[in-house]
């Protein structure tokens, strides 16, 4: 087992750890708007963590590249996507109680 694939699985467990933990979270928990915060890990955590794993595996190619243009989108839109999805909630909410 070389080092980078040592690497390589570690990223892995790393990132997968982190979506489950979310997920099992997010189902746990019953208000949409506190469902939310376990989205962020997701988009922010775990999918640069499974991109670096594949990247290192890949080695520099234009899938690698590829796979890096989707990371970064989803590290930019994921936090953009939560609070738009918070402030929908939220007027749902301030409608209901009108």
């Amino acid at each position: 087992m070389t080092t980078g694939h040592v690497v390589v699985l570690v990223l892995l467990a790393a990132g997968v750890l982190v979506a489950v933990a979310s997920a099992v979270g997010a189902v746990l928990v019953r208000e949409a708007a506190t469902r939310l915060h376990f989205l962020t890990p997701v988009t922010s955590v775990a999918g640069p963590l499974l991109g670096a794993a594949l990247a290192v595996e890949n080695g520099w190619s234009s899938a690698t590249g590829q796979v890096l243009v989707v990371v970064l989108l989803l590290v930019v839109t994921g936090p953009v996507l939560g609070s738009a999805t918070g402030r929908l909630v939220a007027r749902e909410r301030a409608g209901e109680r009108r």
